[in-house]
Order: C-alpha cells, then structure tokens, then sequence
C-alpha cells in the first residue's frame, strides 16, 4: 500500500498508455495522461519520489506551497533539492494556499507575487499553480491567467458539484488524497479508459516499503522530529549536550 514498487506501477500503465505529458503539450492534445504532486508536508518526500521517477525515465509536476508551518521552501537544504528537481527535468509549480482570500482578482495578483518571488529565489521561471483545498467556488471559477497554467482549469479538470467514481467527466480526475484514491484507481482499465485523464498523488503518502495512515503518520512525525534536531544542531550548539535525550544517537 503506497509503497514505491506500487507507484511504479502506476507509472509503467501510464507509459504503456503513450499518454503521459506536462500541462503545456496537454492543451494540443485530444488524450493526455497528466501527473501531478502536491507537496504538502515533506519536500525530502518528494524529491526521493522524484528519484524513483527517473529510475522509471519519468518527469512530473511539483507543486510547493509557499505559506506552510511543515516545511520551509526557501531553506538552504530544500531550496537545493528543488533547483536538483527541476535541473533534472520536473516541473515545479506553486501550490497556493487561498488563506481566507476570497475576491478572485485579490487571490489572482497573490498568487502572482508569490510566483514571481519563489521564481526570483530559485533563478529558474514558475509559470504554473495548484490550489491547496480548492473551495467549490473558487473550482467554478475556473482561473485562468495569460501565459500561467492553473491545474485546475478546465482544460485539464472538469468541475462537478457531486463528482463521484462513475460520473461522466471530460476529464478523469483521480486523487490519493488522505491516503485514499478518489474517483477510481490508476489501473490498466481506468488509463485506458479515458481519453483525458490527471492523476494527483501526494509524495508524503509514498514510502520505500508502503503504510497504512496511521504509519505513514508516525513515520513522517519522525522523519520531521528529526529534522527539527538537526536544523536547531546546524544553527548553534547550545543544546548539543541535550541531543542524546532527544535521539538514539549518543
């Protein structure tokens, strides 16, 4: 469950298909097969699923958020896995976060500024978004920016009020969201099944071996625990007599 093997798989079908491409090759397209990752807690997460892409000759969409307590962007250590990313041919995206913003116009300029900031800090173009926890309004919005990709625009999303696993959609949106796939399975049949088709998988879900919520969880609070230690060590060493209270390491 969620393990790389499993992801793997999902990305041999998908290539099998002779679908896959980004959202720009998407819109001369009458069948696409789009993937995409919404990086919610973990950028070391999303890099190593970035690797076993490559082991797979795979490129996909990352999208980071810029306001989010569980991970700094900008920080020297995942500034250097983004840019490593991104050298290697994904394409990176900002995944907004609306923060109570509700005028579309006000939530259009905010996600221009912080697009052009994180493109400014990283030396490479951001030309693409996600929303993080779209609401159905701003979804009906349908958002669309000269010259920006919205993931959630019509070209690549089909909005529905009551969307569920067999309505009829032009697009075929599936999401492991909450560590659950919604509207179907990226199986053989549901690939081949659809002509438009976006996939959206989020890299904190997926590990080497695979786990159910509740040890995906507890592993991920450790993976962060331990970070917290070694970025409070790597800033000062006021504490470096106390690490060995806090960790197994002596």
């Amino acid at each position: 469950m969620f393990s790389y093997d499993e992801y793997k798989e999902i990305i041999r079908l998908v290539q099998a298909s002779g679908l896959p491409c980004d959202y720009q090759e998407a819109l001369l397209r009458e069948r696409f097969i789009i993937s995409r990752h919404d990086v919610e807690f973990s950028v070391g997460r999303a890099h190593a699923l970035s690797m076993v892409e490559d082991s797979m000759d795979f490129k996909a969409n990352y999208f980071f958020q810029w306001t989010n307590n569980s991970y700094n962007i900008l920080s020297r250590k995942n500034g250097d896995m983004i840019r490593d990313m991104h050298m290697r041919g994904h394409r990176i995206g900002l995944h907004f976060a609306v923060g109570g913003l509700t005028d579309i116009q006000a939530i259009k300029r905010q996600m221009i500024k912080e697009m052009n900031i994180l493109s400014e800090m990283f030396d490479f173009e951001i030309k693409q978004f996600s929303i993080h926890r779209p609401s159905t309004d701003i979804l009906r919005a349908n958002i669309k920016i000269p010259g920006i990709i919205n993931a959630y625009q019509d070209d690549f999303f089909t909005f529905s009020e009551n969307a569920a696993t067999d309505t009829g959609l032009k697009v075929k949106y599936l999401s492991d969201a909450n560590h659950v796939w919604r509207y179907g399975y990226p199986d053989e049949k549901t690939l081949n099944g659809h002509d438009k088709i976006q996939i959206l998988t989020h890299p904190f879900a997926w590990t080497e071996t695979g786990h159910d919520n509740f040890e995906n969880y507890k592993s991920l609070i450790e993976e962060k625990y331990g970070e917290m230690i070694d970025g409070i060590d790597g800033e000062c060493k006021d504490f470096v007599e106390y690490r060995g209270y806090f960790t197994k390491k002596s």
